[in-house]
């Protein structure tokens, strides 16, 4: 087993989002936006036992983030975090949580397991109170920033000097302008409190991009409105356009699936192996 830090996004998309970061005995679950047996599918996929995880964060309320939280919670007695108003957000959709298991992480406090470093951050999403974590070993970071509206200067504040980066890359904007979604749906994903476009994510690394960071997951896309080629291909030439050019063996931009795990991604080194 890995001594550093490690992560592996679970699954990613509308229909359910969860990643699991590991150090050594300490494993952390983000969201977990899918059924709980279906959660616990993906972890033994990545040879993680539920018994293991020491808890889970939450981003926000929304149910492709919190589906199968209330059942893991009561099954495995584990503890769940969230700020005030997310937990106002989710409690009719969790059931009863045990008082013990309730735990409160207002926007921008921080949170030790063990040698890992949680932090969360807020984001732009139309959610009660939306927030990204970062997670630090004491010498390496990676940040999750996923439903975004748009990448402000505190997101790119809290993220920018990251190791490896799960970044949304929600949309390709004529796809969905042309989609069959009903105008308002369309509106509210392109607004400032939606979800980030393709050409939005080449643009905000253009600006995260500064020697420290190695690669990029490409995450949250639409099954609808953006095919994972299309969205390396916008976000590369979105960076260019910015005068933001690499290679590929020093940054690189990876997939995210919504129906299969990554492979285990090692932060520190250079390849994630």
């Amino acid at each position: 087993m890995s001594m550093g830090m490690r992560f592996t996004v679970l699954s990613s998309g509308s229909t359910g989002n969860a990643t699991v970061i590991e150090l050594g005995g300490t494993t952390i679950l983000v969201d977990a936006g899918l059924s709980a047996r279906r959660v616990e599918e993906l972890l033994r996929e990545r040879e993680v036992s539920p018994e293991q995880l020491s808890g889970i964060l939450v981003t926000h309320e929304h149910t492709d983030h919190i589906k199968g939280v209330g059942a893991l919670a009561r099954k495995y007695k584990m503890p769940i975090y969230a700020n005030e108003k997310t937990w106002e957000g989710m409690k009719k959709y969790v059931g009863q949580i045990e008082p013990e298991q309730r735990k409160i992480l207002e926007t921008g406090a921080a949170i030790d397991f063990g040698s890992l470093r949680a932090e969360s951050f807020g984001i732009s999403h139309d959610a009660a109170e939306p927030v990204g974590y970062t997670f630090d070993d004491g010498i390496h970071k990676l940040s999750l920033a996923t439903d975004l509206g748009y990448m402000s200067e505190k997101v790119k504040e809290a993220i920018y000097d990251s190791d490896v980066l799960v970044l949304e890359s929600n949309h390709d904007i004529e796809m969905l302008r042309m989609g069959r979604y009903p105008w308002n749906i369309k509106r509210r994903i392109l607004s400032d409190i939606g979800h980030l476009s393709n050409n939005a994510a080449g643009e905000a690394l253009s600006e995260l991009l500064n020697g420290r960071l190695k690669r990029t997951y490409l995450a949250h896309l639409s099954r609808d409105h953006n095919m994972m080629d299309i969205a390396k291909m916008t976000v590369r030439c979105s960076m260019e356009d910015c005068g933001i050019f690499f290679k590929d063996s020093e940054f690189e931009l990876r997939d995210t699936y919504w129906n299969m795990p990554t492979p285990w991604d090692e932060v520190g080194s250079k390849t994630g192996e």
